[in-house]
């Protein structure tokens, strides 16, 4: 057929014909991808990962199926047709640049169905938190590479830059050296974004304690990992800081942590009740495990003692409020049945007799409180 119009359309209106049979190829390409996409999106209806890759890849398979068609219409058109042999080179870059496309929807389809067969929102979610953080960086690594060989590829379609590539192979170990120096930082990102995905020092939610502040893991890029402080912030790090720097991770294998309440009294206090008052405070609380309930005098100095209180939470959030009401709680104990027992200094306080063996005229004893 398309010869007939090619032959038809000769020496008027060349483009005629490959227009038409062009129109023709597209509409047949467009019913074949919505029945295709019928078919699989019918046969994976039970297989939420398959259905995944078939939801993210719908529009670019469409347009995949749209180059690949016109790129072998435009080969089946006579090489005389003006402008026929661009036309070609065009749409073999587009061909590469959508496929470039489908392979990375593909690749974001597959990884975002491991993700929501692996749902965060439980209660035990350190396996789940794991595979997310895994799928997640190296779902962005591939899909990096995937478009470095896509660029790479459609570079390679244009003859000067094959030439120049060939030169550039007799000082491929200088230009290997500059390009490694110039590159240092994306490639540690990258190297470093590896070694989290497979090693996992850090993962999605995780509790950290960077550069002194308290967050948790929200978001882990090809680059930089983004911490949400407990006020809001957003602190961002580079990926390769976490390899060359210690830091703090309070979920690394699990959410479960002690919280430490420390309180200066006088010596006097009777530490009996005050662990009696301890053990219904955390009894009460809905944030206490029944794991850890300690009370202990950790120093004893010249002027009072210092309490130290071990109380266990699920995670760290609870374990903040937990510490909070137990503070709060052993004040108002020690404000209430023993408020001669606070932490106290003395002093004595008198004048000096004005003559050899004289009684003094007044003595007194001040008690301020001082400052833990």
């Amino acid at each position: 057929m398309d010869v007939t119009l090619y032959s038809l359309f000769e020496g008027r209106h060349p483009w005629i014909a490959a227009a038409v049979v062009a129109l023709i190829a597209a509409a047949a390409a467009l019913v074949a991808h919505r029945v295709l996409a019928m078919i699989l999106t019918r046969l994976t209806r039970r297989r939420p990962l398959l259905a995944s890759i078939v939801r993210y890849t719908y529009t670019p398979g469409r347009w995949v199926l749209l180059a690949l068609v016109l790129s072998v219409a435009a080969a089946a058109a006579p090489n005389a047709l003006p402008g026929i042999l661009a036309t070609r080179e065009a749409l073999r870059l587009v061909f590469i640049a959508v496929t470039t496309w489908l392979v990375v929807r593909a690749c974001t389809g597959l990884g975002e169905g491991i993700v929501a067969l692996n749902p965060a929102d439980v209660a035990d979610n350190l396996g789940a938190r794991r595979i997310q953080t895994q799928t997640r960086v190296l779902m962005r690594v591939v899909n990096l590479a995937v478009v470095m060989v896509g660029l790479a590829a459609m570079l390679m379609t244009f003859p000067a830059v094959r030439q120049i590539g060939a030169s550039l192979m007799a000082s491929a170990g200088l230009m290997g050296l500059v390009a490694g120096f110039a590159a240092r930082p994306v490639l540690g990102n990258l190297i470093a974004g590896l070694q989290i995905a497979l090693t996992q020092p850090i993962r999605l939610d995780d509790v950290l304690i960077v550069q002194g502040e308290w967050g948790r893991v929200e978001e882990i890029t090809g680059t930089y990992v983004v911490v949400r402080i407990w006020d809001e912030r957003r602190l961002i790090v580079p990926l390769q800081w976490f390899i060359e720097n210690p830091f703090q991770n309070w979920t690394r294998r699990s959410a479960e942590i002690i919280g430490t309440v420390f309180l200066w009294s006088d010596y006097r206090l009777p530490l009996a009740p005050l662990r009696e008052e301890l053990d219904r405070l955390v009894r009460e609380a809905p944030e206490w495990d029944q794991r850890v309930c300690v009370l202990q005098v950790t120093e004893a100095g010249e002027r009072s003692m210092q309490l130290r209180a071990l109380v266990s939470a699920r995670d760290s959030g609870q374990a903040w409020d937990l510490r909070c009401k137990v503070r709060e709680g052993l004040l108002n104990f020690i404000q209430r049945h023993y408020p001669e027992c606070l932490p106290r200094v003395r002093a004595e306080l008198g004048t000096e007799p004005s003559k050899p063996g004289a009684r003094p005229d007044a003595s007194a004893q001040a008690l301020t409180s001082p400052t833990p």
